[in-house]
């Protein structure tokens, strides 16, 4: 199975999620979670206690509707499951046996992003494609002195 596919799944998927808006992408992501805790439900393997996770998950996601760290704790939860099941289980698509491997690569990513509070990724990368003016990619202009100091330009030293 490739490893960087799932990871590259996770990455897409912030991304994707910072198109939304807050506070519309925090509830969003919440839904997403608890639908995730349902994920096994129809076949996973482990009979009656797919309900008991189930109704934990919800929980959870409710409980993110307010709360990124939930959120997070949600992902890291559901890879959990995901690991149980690729290992005694049943996988979360029944025509492909690594897909439960892959969900438990790809669901950490997310909850990387989730407990660090859901932040937008858009800017940063319009920053990281956007050329620079010097034509060098890693020139950042250096801050404005402020106050009784200022800058010389060399080697960071401040002069009063």
């Amino acid at each position: 199975m490739n490893l960087v596919s799932p990871v590259i799944t996770g990455i897409i998927y912030c991304l994707l999620m910072s198109l939304i808006k807050e506070p519309h992408r925090r509830r969003f992501n919440a839904m997403m979670v608890g639908g995730a805790g349902a994920a096994y439900l129809s076949g996973g393997g482990f009979g009656p206690w797919e309900l008991p996770f189930v109704a934990f998950m919800t929980y959870v996601a409710y409980r993110g509707l307010e709360s990124w760290t939930f959120i997070g704790i949600g992902w890291l939860l559901h890879t959990t499951w995901d690991v149980a099941h690729h290992l005694k289980g049943n996988p979360i698509l029944p025509f492909f046996h690594d897909s439960s491997l892959g969900c438990a690569i790809c669901d950490p990513v997310i909850a990387l992003w989730c407990l660090r509070g859901g932040p937008s990724l858009i800017a940063p990368v319009r920053r990281w494609f956007r050329p620079s003016r010097t034509g060098h990619p890693a020139h950042h202009p250096l801050p404005p002195a402020t106050g009784p100091h200022r800058f010389d330009g060399q080697a960071g030293i401040r002069k009063t």
